[in-house]
């Protein structure tokens, strides 16, 4: 199972000598605005803290669909490299 959270094995620490506080917490630095954590911790007491995200209900289908998606980020990757157009939506 823990080959499927490690996607990149290049750490690099962050803090030093943390310690919990009283209710045992431990404040993260540099974290950003929005992620949520699954943790997960081994035998000798290491712990894995793998950043997810949410998404909508509303939006569930697009990454669910394969080849929608894969519109998507042909379109966000053409938009990348200027390659765009203008269209006129009366003309629709």
């Amino acid at each position: 199972m823990m080959a499927m959270i490690i996607k990149d094995k290049n750490f690099k620490r962050v803090a030093e000598s943390v310690k919990p506080d009283a209710k045992k917490r431990v404040v993260l630095p540099k974290v950003r605005a929005g992620i949520t954590y699954h943790i997960y911790s081994n035998s000798i007491g290491q712990i894995i803290l793998d950043p997810q995200v949410t998404i909508p209900a509303s939006e569930v289908w697009l990454f669910n669909d394969p080849d929608a998606l894969a519109s998507v980020q042909r379109g966000l990757s053409d938009a990348a490299q200027g390659r765009v157009s203008k269209v006129d939506l009366n003309e629709l």
